[in-house]
């Protein structure tokens, strides 16, 4: 028996649902998404947050705050004039506040990627 071989491009299979593969899009790549900190007020909320994404607290004024998790999952000190982050893990709404100015609050809502 004489056996051919016949050369096809990987991409081609993986491509072609004659062979049982469909493509998967690909997940959108972790951002880093800004909540400003002015006048002893976290701003807006932001919108669009996906689990893997990095929040990022700047603080525009004089005094150190904290973006403190309600519920307990992070604890962040974001000293005055300076950023801070952490990267949101899992789906979920997370209200938040500032240890040193509890009237201070906050909520990110974070939804998983498709």
């Amino acid at each position: 028996m004489n056996a051919r071989r016949m050369w096809i491009p990987a991409a081609v299979l993986s491509l072609s649902p004659a062979f049982g593969f469909t493509s998967v899009a690909a997940a959108p790549a972790p951002k880093i998404v800004q909540v400003v900190i002015d006048k002893a007020a976290f701003g807006d909320a932001p919108s669009g947050v996906l689990a893997g994404d990095t929040i990022e607290w700047v603080n525009k004024d004089i005094v150190d705050h904290t973006a403190t998790s309600k519920p307990g999952g992070w604890d962040v000190v974001v000293p005055a004039g300076k950023k801070a982050r952490i990267v949101i893990k899992n789906a979920g709404t997370f209200d938040y506040f500032c240890r040193y100015h509890p009237n201070m609050v906050g909520k990110i809502v974070a939804k998983r990627p498709k």
